[in-house]
């Protein structure tokens, strides 16, 4: 998971954790942060313990042999002052001990999520999840977990790390197997719930699209009024409100302009017409500020900051403008799926660039049987560009394109990249997140370019 959850004194008691945890009531020290991970254990914190294998109680990207339980002093010598272990488990500091960690850990979140006192919004989709949280965290003083937390150690961190004194709390959900949004909705007790898109994105565990809208919309089986579900039109649900393209929607996306560096889009929200800034352009971020347009009606909130957001609201890897001596990255390269790509390379087209405009094409992951005529599809697209494929499910793409070809994001495809990139040039680097994102390439590469235009 990325970034870091922010310290707050006072945040847990330990004779309220003891409470949430079914631990007898006894003194101890109070916690400011619950942590997952021995190696980010601050002074102040609550480390939990957790298993590399879960077992049959979920469906991790991967599992492992590493138990957390080894590293409890690890987290005491960074300065945790407490631990949730299993019952019988040795330490030098305070323990909540539990027959399950995780069990323990959700234990824990639904008690946070019982404290707040302001109004939950969960929000899924296929894309844009963290881009819509941050959205809505600035449109309304929202408090929102760091980095992508929506799975099943995520979203019980978020909500156990909740901060007070906010006008509401943003949670993203995600899935990558039947079965796994509800009862993580559940958990949220979400008063608004959003449903961003559905793409064909974690499809190769789905036996077709049509189970994986079924998997998005039990987002709202957690709502109690499902006249605060907010869903994309081309779904059609037959509740709650809708944003999009579509004529009479309550949130109808009219037109969206980009220039100069600006995007903005004109929505007709509930018949009023307003023109918002869209962080990042793109009509796939349009449709993010629709819903959160109609997230601030719902929640009787100002809509003002919803129609001014910030350029900081665009994660890192979802579409930043990085400039370096004349070059100008567009760093896409956090997640990729068939929609999110022909979203962002209409985008890119319609960018204006003095120089060539270059794409590094990484591979779209999890698509299982759909891989190959996904990628192919792409071909129309990716016409006027010179341009570079990246990982197993582009071979084919590439030898349509006869463009260059790259087992993965190496020195070989840095070395290349920089004989053909002048000032003046775009490179738009899109691909799944094991592609690039993990691989640290964009930072690799802004280096490469400062080393030599500098």
């Amino acid at each position: 998971m990325m970034n870091e959850f922010v310290s707050t004194p006072g945040l847990w008691t330990w004779q309220a954790l003891c409470r949430a945890t079914g631990n007898p009531v006894a003194p101890g020290p109070e916690i400011q942060r619950v942590v997952v991970d021995s190696r980010q254990a601050r002074p102040g914190d609550l480390f939990v313990a957790l298993s590399g294998d879960p077992g049959d109680k979920f469906n991790p990207s991967y599992r492992s042999a590493v138990d957390g339980h080894d590293f409890v002093d690890s987290a005491a010598a960074g300065g945790a002052l407490g631990a949730m272990v299993r019952s019988g488990t040795n330490a030098a500091v305070p323990v909540l001990e539990v027959d399950d960690t995780y069990d323990g850990l959700w234990a824990l979140a639904r008690a946070g999520r019982r404290r707040l006192t302001y109004p939950a919004i969960a929000v899924t989709g296929s894309s844009g999840k963290t881009t819509a949280k941050l959205f809505l965290t600035e449109a309304l003083n929202a408090y929102g977990p760091p980095g992508s937390f929506n799975n099943h150690i995520g979203v019980p961190l978020a909500l156990a790390n909740a901060l007070p004194d906010y006008a509401a709390g943003v949670f993203e959900v995600g899935t990558n197997h039947p079965g796994e949004i509800e009862p993580l909705a559940r958990l949220v007790e979400p008063d608004l719930a959003i449903l961003l898109n559905v793409h064909r994105a974690h499809i190769e565990n789905f036996d077709n699209r049509e189970h994986l809208i079924r998997e998005k919309t039990s987002i709202f089986n957690a709502l109690k009024d499902k006249s605060k579900a907010i869903s994309e039109d081309n779904l059609q649900l037959d509740f709650g409100v809708k944003f999009g393209f579509s004529h009479g929607v309550e949130a109808q996306i009219l037109d969206y302009v980009e220039q100069a560096g600006t995007t903005t889009v004109r929505v007709r929200l509930f018949g009023e017409d307003v023109t918002a800034r869209v962080p990042g352009g793109g009509r796939h971020r349009a449709s993010s500020v629709a819903a959160t347009l109609l997230a601030c009606k719902l929640l009787d909130m100002d809509l003002t900051p919803a129609l001014s957001l910030s350029d900081q609201t665009v994660p890192a890897g979802r579409g930043n403008h990085l400039v370096s001596h004349g070059v100008t990255v567009i760093d896409e390269s956090y997640n990729a799926n068939p929609e999110s790509m022909s979203a962002t390379l209409d985008s890119y087209a319609r960018l204006s660039l003095k120089g060539s405009k270059i794409v590094v094409l990484g591979e779209m992951l999890e698509l299982g049987e759909h891989s190959e005529a996904a990628h192919l599809a792409l071909l129309p697209a990716l016409g006027p560009y010179t341009v570079f494929c990246v990982g197993q499910g582009t071979r084919s793409l590439a030898d349509q394109l006869k463009a260059p070809w790259f087992a993965q994001a190496d020195e070989s495809l840095e070395q290349t990249l920089m004989s053909v990139i002048t000032p003046g040039d775009g490179i738009l680097i899109k691909g799944s997140n094991r592609v690039f994102w993990a691989h640290n390439f964009v930072q690799r590469l802004l280096a490469q370019i400062t080393r030599k235009f500098e």
